[in-house]
């Protein structure tokens, strides 16, 4: 997609010949293409950057010596790990200076099909924001997985018609690329001349060499500096990504600082309320980068005009004439706090804070609510390991801030507070499938906590102590999630600790963000008082799903190897 074309008017304010509407005056205007900053003025005339130097304005505004930068671009994200609608979600980011995203609606896809993702669309199209979106080609992530929908070729060209789609989303199945898999190939294809993301951890050498040629372009799952490396040795775009539960910046940043910024870009992928606002967004990775010895101009190079460089979004990226005037102005290059956020040449957000007006509320399709079928609520023999006492088994070791988990060798045994019960219940047609497994080093010892968000599934998941005790709250907590509507829940004794209610589709709020923050930390810090000692218990526990992600996970239909992508029995 070519940059937009100027209009006469437009084109004589960039002469100087007629009056631009705004005027930013005396700024320090950051070039991306030459990684430097520009003392000078920044005429704007209606959405879009005409010209710098001084001219003739209706309005002028002193930005002297503060720095110009443009708009901050996720390059990877899912709206549903903010926990947030998508008005709540514009409100907490603008003002930190993110401008657009390349959002990946698997999630609510998984749940809600093609006509959820149409939905979210529609409720994007009148914010100050460009909403991209991706069509998901992995819904289910996997045929281990049980969603409400699944998603064909014919579906993804569905959503690629929507108005802000701008490509295929991260494809999951790379074992399913690698082997030629008609199915995932024709998926592929159907992105046509736009972009397909990717999602392959660990995958290097000859299966890299696959999943390239096949077409995908992208990856944000490298969890180590050669593994980075080599993909982009070999002309693949890497997304540093730093979430919530998964923190990939410290390892990889390396790559930026060693082989410079072509082909990089910075993505939240997964980041919670609680984070956004503590810490930030986009705002917040620049600034670590920063912190992690990578000059500040590299920084914004990966924060702007890269990554709108690999989503096709032309009209953003860069403060240069012609462009839409999409600006963040900066007290300074280390810690990335906004100003000013302008959004098409208008003031939108001061000092972190949104201006009154500029957001609408966009209130969600009722059908969006109530997804909870169950065929029967659980009781406590479902959660029975089946696992004879003192036997070898495996189970699905956890590390903290990374998704990768470990297939451990372990001797089965409830009283060992290192081990814990791991269920997974089907959530979406009543069919009544409940996996149970073990999970090492997750920390709860007693009670239990549970949720809805269970990557990409989104079944329930819940995690407990070994007594029956915790069995009781295991049940409690799928008791109360059913009420809810979806969300978050621990419980003790019989007692609810916390929750976080998400009746969207069982993975989002319709609430501010600060209610669903304050409610997010409780909840975790309940599960830290269960024993977790994870920085976020219950963003762990929806990873503990995902059938993409090596080694071992437990979906609704059992244990699920993934490196040799087959179930396997919990018996070592």
């Amino acid at each position: 997609m070519a940059k937009e074309r100027g209009q006469r008017a437009e084109i004589e304010a960039a002469r100087g010949d007629a009056p631009c509407d705004l005027l930013l005056k005396g700024g320090l205007v950051f070039s991306s293409t030459t990684k430097e900053f520009v003392r000078t003025d920044l005429a704007i005339l209606g959405t879009k950057i005409v010209g710098w130097g001084e001219r003739e304005s209706k309005l002028t505004i002193d930005v002297t010596d503060r720095y110009l930068v443009p708009g901050f671009i996720d390059a990877h994200m899912h709206l549903e790990s903010t926990k947030l609608w998508i008005d709540e979600f514009v409100k907490t980011v603008l003002p930190l200076g993110t401008v657009a995203v390349a959002a990946d609606p698997h999630e609510l896809a998984n749940v809600m099909g093609v006509m959820g993702v149409k939905e979210l669309a529609k409720a994007s199209a009148g914010l100050p924001f460009f909403f991209g979106i991706c069509a998901s080609p992995c819904v289910p992530a996997s045929k281990f997985e049980s969603p409400a929908f699944s998603l064909g070729r014919s579906d993804l060209e569905a959503i690629l018609e929507l108005g802000p789609s701008i490509g295929v989303a991260e494809m999951m199945n790379y074992p399913g690329v690698i082997s030629a898999d008609p199915e995932v190939l024709d998926k592929i294809a159907a992105a046509g001349d736009k972009r397909v993301d990717g999602h392959a951890p660990g995958v290097v050498g000859a299966d890299l060499d696959a999943y390239l040629v096949a077409g995908v372009e992208s990856d944000h799952e490298c969890f180590s500096y050669r593994e980075a490396h080599e993909k982009r040795q070999k002309g693949m775009w890497v997304f540093i990504r730093e979430g919530s539960a998964s923190k990939n910046l410290k390892e990889l940043i390396r790559t930026a600082i060693e082989n410079g910024t072509d082909r990089l870009a910075f993505c939240s992928d997964d980041r919670e309320p609680d984070l956004l606002l503590e810490s930030g967004h986009i705002n917040d990775i620049l600034r670590l980068a920063v912190a992690s010895g990578l000059k500040a101009e590299d920084a914004l190079v990966m924060a702007t005009s890269n990554p709108a460089e690999y989503h096709g979004m032309d009209h953003l990226g860069s403060l240069g004439p012609g462009y839409q005037a999409d600006i963040v102005v900066l007290t300074d290059l280390i810690e990335f706090n906004a100003e000013k956020v302008f959004q098409k040449g208008r003031l939108v957000a001061e000092d972190g804070k949104i201006l009154p007006g500029i957001i609408d509320h966009a209130t969600p399709a009722s059908w969006l609510f109530n997804s909870i079928h169950l065929e029967r609520l659980p009781n406590v023999e479902d959660f029975e390991v089946p696992v004879e006492l003192k036997s070898y088994a495996k189970a699905i070791s956890v590390a903290d801030n990374s998704l990768i988990t470990r297939s451990k060798r372990v001797r089965w045994d409830p009283t060992d507070r290192n081990l814990c019960r791991l269920s997974v219940i089907e959530r979406h047609k009543n069919t009544g499938r409940i996996a149970v497994g073990i999970v090492d080093n997750f920390g709860i010892y007693k009670g239990a906590i549970a949720s809805t968000v269970g990557h990409d599934a989104h079944n329930i998941m819940v995690i407990g102590g070994n007594d029956r005790q915790s069995a009781l709250d295991m049940v409690a907590c799928v008791k109360r999630l059913t009420e809810l509507g979806g969300g978050q829940v621990a419980y003790l004794d019989g007692v609810l600790l916390a929750e976080v209610p998400l009746p969207i589709a069982g993975l989002m709020s319709d609430r501010s963000a600060d209610v669903v923050a304050k409610m997010l930390k409780a909840a975790n810090s309940a599960a830290k008082s269960l024993g977790s000692s994870l920085e976020s218990p219950f963003m762990q526990l929806s990873f503990l799903g995902l059938s993409v992600i090596p080694e071992l996970k437990l979906t609704d239909k059992g244990l699920v190897d993934v490196n040799a992508f087959s179930l396997t029995s919990l018996d070592y």
